[in-house]
């Protein structure tokens, strides 16, 4: 069917108002963020609003003033729905977009596909996923930043911060196109109310992670993590490659959570994900990326005692609160759950990131808003029932690790049994950093990642023949501790396509080091210059990645030197791509386990087929992996010792500090 692209030439047009239009009422068709407790006085608000009017011309104050007045005390954020697009948000194809350079059509392309209601989590609120992982603050932001784009040349670069475009400003065609910061706070005001506060003044927002980057790409961007990870788990923990008849038990079927489930199905094991959202469970019911939905625990029960016996592949979205299922495991005489995690988004625990076991879904929505003293008590009453019920299993042999999103460090301020018994300052579970993933980070292998911007599901098909035969030629070269992970990700690219994991753009994830990235990116803008590949590529990664975050409970939780609290390499990474040939940046407070917990940062590079697009990914990509890889090095770990040694000796220009071990220490008497 011909489509007609005319209406895309309205994002020029920047903020339009249009009177005529009723004002806004939440379509509950779609999901929608919790409404969040107002934190501001009335000079507050005032301020507010203030704030929100500075997008639109005097004249229209009196007539706006009101509503966004309304917004604020009712939704406890000023969103601006009445400027919410009358069409359809989805990545174009990148040549339809009326822009005057490449890079920018392609930028435009990023960030339809991160509120495309197919992949966003609330999409009329700017929010991506994560419960409150947003692109904007409101929809003037985005009007705005799209007329940006529509105008900008190659000696220009876009300046974002939090969701508010400051300008363009004179730069040239190596400097990126855009420069984001989402979230960036004075230390000591970077706290969970400063947030709160400041988020609703309109001064700042929550850019999790590739939401205020505009390279979230569905929740297949989390499905390989997840999916090296349940493996490596089972090797570890169960010692066998077969996942057949294990069984996986977990929360959440959100942006990222949702996850869970589809990786199950792709390694044949049995996984039961509970969810109290009955939209998100349908959505990903739908989606098929979880097969069934159950609302009885009892049922839950049988089933999952039916698939262990007959070691049948299973993916149960259970409606209903993770408590309650963790309780009722812990009840039975035989111990049913071999592996065992968390993905409640307990870096936002009281505005709806995590549900309280004594409310229903509704009531616990009304109570965050109108009670949030009691709302708190109940969530700390809830995370203690539930660690209670996973300490009971664990002890009857599951294995247990903490997904990286604060679960463990909520529940110790909860007063929950998670600490050591000989060291209450260590957790008696693992973060799944520290025992699964830090060594392969450590390689230099983390999820890398490409989107197509033709749209065309047949780029993306030879994209993975070409990646695999990358993998293929790298495997036969690499030492056997290297060629391991080829291997294992040799087989996630070769069944990418049946797993049918594209939602929203052309996108496809892959672990990768820093050779089968940099020759990957090479042979894609090859095949793009010859015209193999009908539209530019866009390179880019989880900012969960090598050398992309600070993060102590999480990305640098198996750094044991002690600054693991530092957040040096994370800035510095950034740094370094912008000047290295990124065609953006981002640096982002928060994502994951919390602001105020994490400094993280990412890129996208366009691969449009030209020479300068391989010169600056070949020097972007060797600093963006090995940046990383020297500082766990420096801070002790074999694997990235060992690495390092190696790129130095691929690369001559690279000379990194190698740490010289001391066992004197210890024999001292203090």
């Amino acid at each position: 069917m011909q489509i007609d692209y005319a209406f895309l030439e309205s994002v020029k047009k920047g903020i339009q108002v249009d009177f005529e239009k009723n004002r806004y009422v939440r379509d509950q068709s779609i999901p929608h963020a919790p409404c969040k407790n107002l934190c501001l006085n009335k000079q507050e608000q005032r301020l507010a609003l203030k704030n929100a009017l500075r997008y639109f011309e005097s004249d229209l104050h009196e007539r706006l003033a009101p509503e966004f007045l309304y917004e604020l005390q009712t939704y406890g954020h000023i969103y601006m729905y009445r400027l919410i697009p009358n069409y359809e948000m989805k990545a174009y194809p990148y040549d339809k977009y009326p822009c005057k350079c490449k890079q920018a059509q392609v930028i435009m392309h990023m960030i339809m596909n991160n509120l495309n209601h197919e992949v966003a989590q609330f999409p009329h609120e700017l929010i991506t996923y994560g419960g409150n992982g947003s692109v904007f603050q409101n929809w003037a932001q985005y009007h705005l930043t799209m007329k940006y784009l529509s105008e900008m040349n190659e000696h220009q670069t876009l300046v974002m911060n939090s969701g508010h475009p400051q300008g363009l400003f004179p730069s040239h065609p190596d400097a990126p196109r855009i420069v984001l910061s989402n979230g960036m706070m004075i230390p000591n005001y970077s706290t969970q109310s400063h947030y709160e506060k400041h988020y609703a003044l309109g001064n700042t927002m929550y850019g999790q992670m590739t939401a205020g980057s505009y390279c979230y790409i569905g929740s297949q961007g989390i499905v390989h993590g997840t999916t090296l990870t349940l493996l490596n788990a089972a090797r570890k923990y169960l010692k066998t490659d077969s996942l057949n008849g294990v069984v996986f038990v977990s929360s959440g079927l959100g942006g990222m959570s949702g996850a869970q489930p589809k990786a199950g199905d792709i390694l044949g094991c049995i996984s039961v994900i509970a969810e109290v959202s009955e939209k998100a469970l349908d959505k990903r019911l739908k989606q098929g990326w979880v097969k069934k939905k159950i609302t009885d625990v009892e049922q839950v029960i049988t089933e999952i005692k039916l698939a262990k016996q007959e070691k049948r592949a299973e993916s149960i979205g259970f409606l209903g609160n993770i408590v309650l299922l963790w309780e009722r495991l812990a009840q039975e005489e035989i111990n049913l759950v071999d592996l065992g995690s968390d993905q409640t988004s307990l870096h936002n625990p009281f505005n709806g990131g995590y549900y309280p076991v004594q409310l229903q879904f509704e009531e616990a929505n009304e109570m965050m808003v109108k009670d949030p003293e009691q709302f708190k008590k109940l969530v700390y009453e809830s995370l203690i029932r539930q660690v209670d019920a996973i300490n009971k299993l664990t002890q009857k042999g599951m294995h247990f690790w903490d997904y990286g999103n604060r679960f463990l460090l909520e529940s110790r301020r909860a007063g929950a049994n998670v600490n050591q018994e000989n060291d209450e300052q260590l957790f008696r579970y693992p973060s799944y950093f520290q025992d699964i993933m830090g060594d392969i980070f450590s390689l230099g292998f983390g999820p890398f990642r490409w989107i197509c911007t033709s749209g065309r599901s047949e780029d993306l098909q030879l994209t993975d023949k070409i990646a695999e035969q990358v993998l293929i030629d790298l495997i036969t070269k690499s030492p056997k501790i290297v060629a391991d992970q080829l291997n294992d990700n040799l087989d996630w690219i070769r069944k990418a396509d049946e797993n049918k994991l594209v939602i929203g753009s052309q996108a496809r994830i892959l672990y990768a080091d820093t050779q089968a990235r940099t020759e990957i990116a090479l042979r894609f803008n090859e095949a793009v210059k010859q015209g193999q590949i009908s539209g530019p590529i866009v390179l880019s990664r989880d900012h969960h990645d090598v050398s992309g975050t600070d993060s102590p409970y999480r990305e640098t939780a198996d750094i044991y030197d002690g600054s693991q609290f530092t957040a040096d390499m994370a800035v510095q990474n950034v740094i370094g791509d912008s000047f290295r040939g990124a065609t953006w940046v981002a640096l982002h407070n928060g994502g994951g386990v919390g602001w105020g917990e994490v400094i993280n940062g990412g890129f996208g590079l366009v691969l449009d087929g030209s020479d300068d697009a391989s010169r600056r990914a070949k020097m972007m990509l060797q600093w963006d992996v090995n940046n990383g890889v020297s500082r766990r090095s420096w801070c002790g770990n074999q694997n990235a010792q060992f690495n390092i040694k190696r790129q130095m000796e691929m690369e001559p220009l690279l000379k990194v500090t190698i740490p010289y071990q001391s066992d004197v220490v210890d024999k001292l008497e203090f």
